[in-house]
């Protein structure tokens, strides 16, 4: 069983309490008991925990439709919001080289805005097309309008026979709006498990689709995932790096902080923090509790956001994130002059710098009161990748547990809609209407 994740803990270890540590401790076991037995709020929505070892299955036939797109698309638009397209676009910008060949991936109703859907339409206008739009019910508001317009322009370009043919509809098994269109169009269909949440759908057909079809390796992601999913059975933290991680978060909460930044030190990984922000916030924050879930990207932020971190309030703790082996790096070169003082690394290679560019930053903030953890990945491959995102899924399970809330469910997110719904007039929403617009005219 190939370890491709491990967690160092020296400079968050130091800044707990001994009994708040082994308080956080005891609370992350129980919460690990609650999840193995799944007798706990959610449990209905357990799914994601077998995903590595389950969908395995449907890798021949999304195999092939992900070759169908290479071979006939230039370009990909996966239309989705939240967990529809944040997972995919974190594997893809992890894994996939920039500026590497094959299909451009676009990703279309994550936000209202027809400006930057009118300029992608034109973008895209000389290329051949395919779409996968993501969504359970095809009604959330975003995804549904960029679709309704993206639906007529391919049946304008294709004909309506020949745009069923480049549009994949990722869905409900039985119901819905989007079901019932795929069904009357005739659209290629992938299903949304009902047992598992979008936020945790990453290795359903809801990412491996897209990612299948960037030409990356799906196959392996699903090896890094089932290598964590049978290390989450451990009670040992040395080897379930989930109960490291959501300790160390418990603990540092209790004490008082209030905001994780998780800092990258590899490009790349943007999209994973974009992804694991969601995947925290609507997990944990409820209830008036949980922990905020903020991101940087380092270097570049050390120059920015690195003030505060250093020097500002003291409610935050840090999570670094980087990788031990990197393919295509290179070294600084030797030069005859050394105007630019950069002399002292040369010869050393950029991954080097980096790696003590990381230290050096988890040092300062540690004594600037900012106590911080590392996850180390070994590599930047897929394994690896999959490994990561399976263990923030068990983490967020334990810390939602601990905390008292249900991990799999997201309230509040319904609470702008209908305040959206009402001031557009939608039927039914007559009487909000009425009281938002009082309210804000007395404003």
């Amino acid at each position: 069983m190939t370890n491709t994740l491990r967690i160092d803990l020296s400079n968050s270890i130091p800044a707990i309490p001994q009994e708040e540590w082994d308080a956080a401790r005891k609370r992350i076991q129980e919460a690990q008991r609650i999840l193995m037995q799944g007798d706990g709020p959610g449990n209905d929505f357990l799914g994601w925990k077998e995903l590595p070892r389950n969908a395995r299955s449907l890798l021949p036939d999304i195999t092939e439709t992900a070759a169908r797109i290479r071979e006939n698309s230039d370009a990909l638009i996966v239309v989705g919001i939240g967990g529809s397209y944040l997972g995919a676009r974190a594997v893809i910008e992890a894994l996939r080289p920039p500026f590497a060949g094959g299909p451009e991936v676009h990703y279309a109703g994550q936000h209202i805005d027809g400006a930057w859907l009118r300029a992608l339409m034109l973008h895209l206008d000389d290329k051949r097309v395919s779409i996968n739009v993501i969504s359970k019910s095809g009604t959330t508001t975003e995804p549904a309008l960029a679709f309704r317009v993206l639906r007529q322009w391919m049946e304008r370009r294709y004909g309506r026979e020949g745009a069923s043919q480049r549009i994949i509809a990722t869905t409900d098994a039985a119901r819905g709006a989007l079901r019932g269109l795929a069904d009357a169009e005739g659209y290629k269909t992938y299903v949304i498990p009902d047992d598992v949440g979008g936020r945790f759908s990453v290795l359903t057909p809801v990412g491996l689709l897209p990612i299948a079809a960037a030409g990356l390796d799906i196959a392996g992601l699903l090896d890094g995932a089932e290598a964590m999913l049978e290390r989450s059975m451990s009670d040992d933290p040395a080897i379930n790096s989930a109960l490291s991680y959501a300790a160390v978060r418990d603990a540092l909460y209790r004490s008082g902080k209030r905001v994780e930044v998780l800092a990258s030190f590899v490009p790349a990984f943007s999209g994973i923090t974009e992804w694991w922000k969601q995947l925290f916030g609507e997990s944990e924050g409820k209830n008036g509790k949980g922990i905020f879930p903020a991101a940087v990207n380092n270097t570049t932020d050390l120059h920015s956001l690195g003030q505060y971190i250093q020097d500002g309030e003291r409610m935050l703790f840090e999570t670094f994130l980087v990788a031990d082996a990197v393919d295509g790096d290179i070294a600084v070169p030797t030069t005859d002059e050394d105007a630019d003082g950069m002399g002292f690394v040369a010869g050393k290679s950029f991954l080097d710098v980096n790696r003590n560019a990381h230290l050096g930053t988890a040092l300062a903030h540690s004594e600037g009161g900012v106590p911080n953890s590392t996850i180390h990945l070994m590599d930047t491959g897929a394994a690896s990748i999959g490994a990561l995102l399976y263990m923030f899924e068990t983490a967020v399970a334990y810390g939602g547990y601990a905390l008292g809330v249900n991990p799999f469910d997201q309230p509040g997110v319904e609470d702008y809609k209908r305040n959206m719904f009402a001031l557009l007039g939608k039927p039914g929403y007559e009487d909000l209407r009425a009281r938002l617009l009082s309210h804000n005219n007395a404003r």
